[in-house]
């Protein structure tokens, strides 16, 4: 299977800290794999990276992408094989409440991250994770292809979307040139599983209000989502990753690729799903 290509890899993930980014370290830990995390803080009370004691299996470091001295120095130093690139911030809501805030992790944060890369010679693939809330919303009824029109009502949407028009332009005006990296954008949104506490989620929402005997508030009860388990975006960004290192040639060998994909239900083996 694919996965066994992680084994004593260097893998370093961005907001390991988080849901996503807890299930995809205690993945990666399982199947052998040298995992580093960068993040800012631990998001949430109760935490999933916590109650898995993930610090101690893995190389933590904690400060904001913003400073790009120190993710520059962490990439320099760790020589990772695999980067996933998770790190945002990543609530509709909270955009409301602090636009700059989001605007800055979900773009700067990005940025300092390619410009890490610019003077970076060893073999690196990059799995960029960005959002459904990326494309346009004009509200029709089936789903969105990958080359549909980027953009956002919200300062959230709009984030991610700038976002990968930053990285767009980024990859065209520098990295482009580097044969040795190669970079997929992921697209992925409504996932629910396990260890999510997150405020304005459908399933910690619940939660929630169901312990204290409350009645939930759904804040759009008309719509209709797609919901995915955790499981199925992580299998598919290191499908992605996998597919990009499994080319025919070495990675110095072979142009600079670059491809976006949207996940919204993939099927996975059992092996190696379950958290430590």
């Amino acid at each position: 299977m694919f996965l066994k290509q992680f084994k004593n890899k260097k893998v370093l993930i961005t907001g390991h800290t988080g849901f996503k980014g807890s299930w995809l370290s205690a993945w990666l830990i399982k199947i052998g794999a040298d995992v580093i995390g960068v993040s800012k803080d631990i998001p949430t009370n109760p935490s999933l990276f916590e109650s898995l004691e993930l610090e101690k299996k893995i190389k933590h470091y904690q400060f904001d992408l913003i400073s790009l001295e120190k993710i520059r120095d962490v990439i320099k130093q760790e020589e990772p094989d695999y980067i996933f690139h998770l790190a945002a911030q990543a609530l509709v809501s909270v955009s409301y409440e602090n636009p700059l805030e989001t605007i800055m992790s979900n773009t700067i944060g990005t940025t300092n991250l390619l410009e890490s890369l610019r003077d970076y010679n060893k073999d690196l693939v990059i799995v960029l994770v960005t959002s459904d809330k990326s494309y346009d919303n004009v509200e029709w009824p089936w789903g969105y292809k990958e080359t549909d029109k980027l953009g956002g009502k919200d300062i959230y949407s709009g984030s991610k979307a700038a976002t990968e028009i930053i990285f767009r332009s980024f990859f065209e005006s520098f990295l482009i040139k580097k044969k040795n990296i190669r970079i997929g954008v992921a697209r992925a949104g409504n996932v629910i599983g396990g260890g999510d506490w997150a405020k304005d989620r459908i399933i910690p929402d619940c939660l929630r209000s169901w312990s204290k005997g409350e009645s939930v508030n759904i804040r759009s009860p008309k719509a209709t989502r797609p919901w995915q388990h955790v499981l199925e975006p992580l299998s598919g960004y290191l499908l992605l990753a996998s597919k990009y290192f499994n080319r025919t040639g070495t990675l110095s060998e072979s142009a600079f690729l670059l491809t976006y994909m949207s996940i919204s239900s993939l099927s996975v083996s059992s092996e190696s799903m379950s958290p430590m």
